[in-house]
């Protein structure tokens, strides 16, 4: 097919992540300093939120271990669905333990769209180069999402119709992509785009689990905590913005760690990805400073989409010598890794007030994988 039919390919994938991912996922880390201002949530039950997010991504994953390309394109829409109705009922009052199974469910949708729309645009559609633009959706939608949040607290709202914005564009935006995924069905790209994916030299695919798993571990304490941490230490700045600004880094990136993996390969990318992640997550450590702040959701933003970015199309050729879908299994146990996250921060912080020793020990993941880079 043409370039044209490629790039609108690309974009639709990657608005099923954006809904997916940035306004299912990772909005609630914008909402949750509102939340627990307006007594909706304490900083606990937010972590607990948290978790049960994580804890139905990864059974989300699991469920997609079974999926095949040829109903990718049914499954992507399925995930947007989903994903608006459970925004939609978070804007209802309810006891704490129903926002928490919400959370848990949403990440079941989210866990799908990375799943179903890796696999429509990098094998049903054979379009292996669209993986920058397909990853970058989750950077996207983060930003478009954080600052609709600040919009709407300008306007004065409150949490609960906060929920019921975001749910409102992600009818928008799934009604916008549905077209061009539900007509694919079964069709492929041309062929070359495929080649051009493949081009790489294969590597290890256990060491890659394993590294992945740890990259989950490793970003997910910043990115569950950034905004009450800018909120506590600067009151006066909204906090959505920085976490913006971690979105905004994060989509280009995708380009960027692109071009490094094909330019440097797997390996070197991978070591070089993971080691400017730890220098962003251990920042605020470091430097617990507004500058400080706004670096590391510079860096982490703009690095740990560019994990996936690597990883996946590498999980993809690896999947030939794994014999099994090898997407859905590193999508598995970066679940696992995004689980043991807030539950180890909720623990560490219950000790000593402080959110250091698990950002430190994020860190120390991170460091851990590239060590584990070298069987690759």
């Amino acid at each position: 097919m043409s370039a044209a039919a490629r790039l609108r390919a690309a974009i639709a994938a990657a608005v099923i992540l954006a809904i997916g991912m940035g306004f299912g996922r990772f909005a609630f880390t914008a909402i949750y300093p509102h939340m627990v201002e307006e007594g909706v949530l304490s900083l606990r039950d937010g972590s607990l939120a948290a978790s049960a997010n994580y804890a139905g991504y990864l059974l989300g994953a699991v469920l997609a271990m079974r999926a095949r390309a040829h109903s990718a394109h049914r499954l992507c829409l399925w995930s947007v669905a989903g994903t608006a109705l459970c925004l939609g009922v978070l804007a209802l009052t309810m006891p704490v333990w129903l926002i928490v199974t919400v959370r848990g469910v949403a990440g079941v949708f989210s866990a799908l769209a990375m799943v179903a729309a890796s696999l429509w645009l990098l094998v049903q559609r054979g379009h292996g180069r669209g993986a920058p633009l397909l990853y970058a959706g989750v950077g996207a939608g983060i930003a478009v999402s954080a600052e609709l949040l600040v919009l709407a607290s300008h306007l004065g709202w409150r949490s609960a119709g906060m929920w019921l914005l975001l749910a409102g564009v992600t009818v928008l935006a799934g009604l916008a992509a549905a077209p061009a995924i539900a007509a694919s069905g079964q069709a492929t790209l041309a062929a070359p785009a495929q080649a051009a994916a493949s081009s790489l030299a294969p590597v290890a695919p256990w060491p890659l689990v394993l590294i992945y798993g740890l990259a989950g571990f490793g970003y997910i304490v910043t990115a569950t905590y950034l905004p009450v941490l800018v909120g506590a230490a600067l009151p006066g700045l909204n906090s959505a913005h920085v976490w913006a600004v971690f979105g905004l880094g994060a989509a280009p990136s995708c380009f960027l760690w692109h071009r490094l993996h094909e330019r440097l390969g797997t390996r070197q990318a991978l070591r070089l990805n993971l080691l400017l992640q730890a220098l962003g997550v251990a920042l605020p450590v470091l430097a617990p400073s507004a500058a400080g702040y706004l670096l590391s959701a510079i860096l982490v933003g703009g690095t740990f989409v560019g994990t996936v970015t690597i990883a996946m199309p590498a999980a993809q050729r690896a999947a030939v010598k794994a014999g099994t879908n090898m997407m859905a299994f590193m999508t598995v146990v970066y679940g696992i890794g995004q689980i043991i996250g807030p539950v180890l921060a909720g623990s560490l912080y219950a000790q000593s007030h402080s959110f250091n020793s698990a950002l430190l020990a994020a860190a120390g993941a991170l460091l851990l994988a590239i060590i584990v880079s070298l069987r690759l």
